[in-house]
Formats: structure tokens, C-alpha cells, sequence
């Protein structure tokens, strides 16, 4: 089975009553299309993990980040695929998230984390963000 290695920003800032918000957003193209993800990529060949995230952002979404804590490594089989997803902590340095390449996006607080239809691989990562939120 192919493997796919990724990364993903789990962004977090405070929303107007000081609690603490992640951002996800919609998957705007492909098979996946419509489900709901944090943002990242694929990891470019001679590229860290770190200066990957960095890129796929500023690609996807106009903004610059601090990439902070991994968060766990995700393995989960697709039907036609292995995804190896590197999941770390993260906050805007610079930007306004312009969305590029996706349909929405939300900041989501804690008690709405399950308000959305996360694809398979990141919902194994929602437990992870709520023990830490």
C-alpha cells in the first residue's frame, strides 16, 4: 500500500472571552472533498516536517506560523492509501487565513469540536486536542 506522509496545524489562538479556539477547515477539492480537516500537506522531498508545515500554510491559507509541539503521528489506512500524518501545535506570526484551496473554515472551542464532519484520520486526533485545550 503507498504511503503518504503529511503534516497538519492544529492553530490555536483565544477567541473574545479568553477561551482557547482551534481552526479547521473544509477540504475544498478531491476525494475528501466537503470533509472537514486541519490544515497542511504533503512533505516535500529534503523538506522537515517543520519546514513543511510552514510552506503548505502560507500556501493554503496567506499566513505565516510558529510550529510548536508535535501533538501525536497519525497512522490510518485509506482504501487506497496509507496516510502518516505528523500533528502539531501551532500559531499565526503573521496573516488573515485566506482560504485558497478550501470550501469554510471555523474556530472551533472546545465543547464544539465534534460540531463537524472531521475526515477518519483527524478525528483520531480530536481526542488528543481536547485533553490538552
Amino acid at each position: 500500500m503507498k504511503i503518504v506522509r503529511v503534516v497538519a496545524a492544529v492553530i490555536k489562538s483565544a477567541n473574545e472571552k479568553g477561551e482557547p479556539i482551534i481552526f479547521a477547515t473544509q477540504r475544498g477539492y478531491g476525494e475528501f472533498k466537503g470533509g472537514w480537516e486541519f490544515p497542511g500537506g504533503k512533505i516535500e522531498e529534503g523538506e522537515t516536517p517543520h519546514e513543511a508545515l510552514k510552506r503548505e500554510i502560507k500556501e493554503e491559507l496567506d499566513t505565516e506560523i510558529s510550529v510548536g509541539d508535535l501533538i501525536d503521528t497519525i497512522e490510518y489506512d485509506y482504501p487506497k492509501f496509507h496516510l502518516s500524518m505528523d500533528c502539531f501545535w501551532a500559531e499565526i506570526i503573521a496573516g488573515d487565513l485566506v482560504l485558497k484551496e478550501h470550501d469554510a473554515a471555523k474556530w472551533l472551542i472546545k465543547e464544539d469540536l465534534d460540531s463537524v464532519e472531521w475526515l477518519p484520520a483527524d478525528i483520531s486526533l480530536i481526542h488528543s486536542i481536547e485533553k490538552k485545550m
